[in-house]
């Protein structure tokens, strides 16, 4: 496999309804259409072979003959092609008819899975012509001259790719069989469909396939009818879907008059690895009163072709933040989780204010306008709040006048500090020479910072507000037991990435033009930590992103490191794919070997983190979601990095 991920398709063919021999030339064509692309799974909707609105001729035995030998055909003529594919025909056996899906590979029938629920709604009654598979006595079928598998509950497995089939109805029950076959093991899921249309049920069925997809944690492959079934009383509109854990990956146009291919990847070691952490998963599985199902192996195929190899679905190079009217509802969740959190815990403490040192970055900023917001949700004068501002030997004119105009603009209590007088007398104290910037002197400053506002909390009876971010956590980014602690840290689960959108979308929804006139200058600001006295045009020196590398790659490789538990390996792949024309190869492997050495290097500091909410799937809190021995070596994972 390519780093886990299996490409599947699902087809949908132009069909004519009861012409078997022109319904396999179509499915052919599809399949090596599909074979050229690398497709290893396919599925066709159901009863492709004969056309699923066939009716009262499935009672025809001349349709049922030739739908067989019209089935042993495509498999012959698929002989060379290497993918699995799953089509539909109508098959007997023991004196009953069964709406089948067959599994196809390299010119042989794997095994016949027979529909389990079949409809009987007043337009369409299948139980007129079907038999369901809970009134089956064989196990094995017969066609042509040879038996085959025949199972409900059938997963065809090669490697750690485990696939399972259910037809149509099958999944709108209470309890799909792919919630079954998910429990014994398989994860990709392929339904062989015919969905008539009928207002607001593709979107109801878009929603099934995705939320199916998401409780069995697998991939799901649908395919249902399109243009060619019959138009007497209903109409299909070709609807094909390609899901992974929640998330469509793919879609076809609907009432298309042309046959539909979509392809996408199927990403079998992200599942494996969310039903491993998953102890409900697991806990499920072992409750059901169920035998292991019937299994069967096929080959995986392995194209050599690189355009085969490619993968067919996009790389989202910026997993935290989603695009348009997404972002903006998640922003805006965002912004009430936070303020719920900060709000309780002031309460609970009986707190008399919140102060929150404000330096005229991005962190701090989006700090305040958290404590702004959870002030005006408990209805306390927001006056109550005191924003520090603390310049020292780097700061710069610029971030100094939007960090006083942001706390007067948002009607919070001004107070300035500087701490350069504190700091040329601490380095007195402990013999260190001002004029080496090293670590001292920059450590010195943030933790001169940080007793202020301590102190100042302490002396009014307040919190101190966090503004570090998880991005600067996962790197280390922060200065222990500097602007490493407080007293809540509100920014403690935002990513740098999203960090800028969330103060953007306050900008633009709740704040007056003042205040959004500087909040849109200092996301226009270079993060800088400020620590480094500026050049002499008063500019900032320091840059964070020249130092540790881009966020935006920082936060990607964060993101598949913890979600998935991705190797270096992978995470390099996908960022390859993601970042194409964006960074070189040698450019995101050194950044990625920067974070696997910092991340291991740093723990120390997450160790003992303060409270803060957590808000979305990623979260290094030491007492949830993150527990990591502060001393592991980082060593496998960086020698994986040295091979790449």
């Amino acid at each position: 496999m390519n780093h886990g991920f299996v490409k599947v398709a699902a087809a949908v063919p132009n069909v004519q309804v009861a012409d078997c021999f022109y319904n396999i030339t179509q499915i052919e064509k599809l399949m090596r259409k599909a074979a050229d692309k690398g497709v290893q799974i396919m599925a066709f909707p159901e009863l492709s072979v004969t056309g699923y609105t066939c009716l009262d001729l499935f009672q025809q035995d001349l349709l049922l003959n030739s739908a067989e030998t019209a089935l042993l055909q495509l498999a012959e003529n698929t002989a060379d092609l290497p993918l699995l594919a799953f089509v539909g025909a109508p098959l007997r056996t023991d004196n009953k008819l069964i709406n089948a899906a067959i599994a196809i590979q390299e010119g042989k029938i794997l095994g016949v899975v027979p529909k389990t629920y079949l409809p009987n709604y007043k337009e369409f009654q299948e139980k007129r012509w079907f038999t369901s598979s809970n009134d089956l006595d064989n196990d094995f079928i017969e066609i042509g001259d040879r038996f085959y598998p025949l199972q409900k509950q059938m997963i065809i497995i090669a490697d750690e790719v485990a696939v399972g089939v259910e037809i149509c109805e099958d999944l709108w029950m209470p309890v799909p069989p792919s919630s079954e076959l998910a429990m014994l093991g398989a994860n990709i899921i392929v339904n062989l469909s015919a969905s008539n249309e009928l207002i607001g049920k593709h979107a109801y069925r878009k929603q099934l396939v995705a939320q199916q997809s998401a409780r069995c944690v697998c991939g799901y492959v649908y395919a249902s009818s399109g243009f060619g079934e019959s138009t007497t009383d209903l109409v299909f509109s070709g609807s094909a879907l390609i899901a992974e854990n929640g998330v469509i990956l793919a879609e076809s146009k609907r009432f298309s008059l042309d046959e539909q291919l979509i392809i996408s990847d199927i990403d079998v070691e992200y599942l494996y690895h969310d039903r491993l952490v998953s102890t409900a998963f697991s806990e499920g599985s072992l409750s059901k009163d169920t035998d292991r199902g019937f299994e069967l192996e096929f080959i995986l195929p392995e194209y050599r072709k690189e355009a085969a190899n490619k993968l067919s679905r996009t790389v989202d190079p910026h997993p935290f933040t989603p695009e348009g009217l997404a972002l903006r509802e998640r922003c805006e969740e965002i912004f009430q989780m936070q303020t719920s959190g900060l709000a309780k815990r002031i309460v609970h403490t009986h707190a008399k204010t919140a102060v929150v040192g404000i330096s005229g970055g991005l962190d701090s900023t989006l700090a305040l306008l958290v404590t702004v917001m959870t002030f005006d949700l408990l209805q306390i004068p927001r006056n109550r709040i005191i924003g520090i501002t603390m310049p020292g030997f780097g700061t710069t004119g610029r971030t100094y006048r939007n960090a006083v105009n942001l706390i007067h603009s948002l009607g919070v209590t001004f107070r300035e500090i500087s701490i350069k007088e504190a700091c040329m007398q601490h380095f007195q104290d402990i013999h260190h020479d001002a004029s080496v910037h090293d670590v001292t002197y920059e450590n010195g400053q943030a933790r001169e910072r940080t007793q202020i506002l301590m102190d100042v909390a302490n002396k009014e009876n307040g919190l101190v507000i966090g503004t570090g971010d998880l991005s600067e956590l996962a790197l280390g980014w922060a200065t222990y037991n500097g602007d490493h602690m407080s007293m809540y840290g509100v920014n403690a689960s935002i990513p740098k990435t999203l960090v800028k959108y969330l103060v953007e979308w306050v900008a633009h929804n709740r704040v007056d033009e003042d205040s959004k006139e500087t909040l849109l200058d200092i996301l226009d600001t270079p993060i800088s930590p400020e620590l480094i006295p500026a050049d002499e045009q008063g500019n900032i020196q320091q840059k964070t992103e020249d130092l540790v590398g881009p966020y935006e790659l920082h936060d990607f490789f964060l993101y598949h490191f913890i979600r998935f538990g991705a190797t270096p390996a992978k995470i390099y792949y996908l960022a390859q794919q993601a970042f194409r024309g964006a960074y070189s190869d040698e450019t995101i492997k050194k950044w990625l070997y920067t974070f696997f050495r910092r991340f291991f290097q740093q723990q120390f500091k997450r160790s003992c983190l303060p409270d803060g909410p957590k808000v979305g799937s990623i979260s290094l809190s030491p007492r949830g979601d993150w527990r990591m021995p502060s001393d592991a070596a980082a060593t496998l994972w960086l020698k994986e990095i040295e091979k790449l």
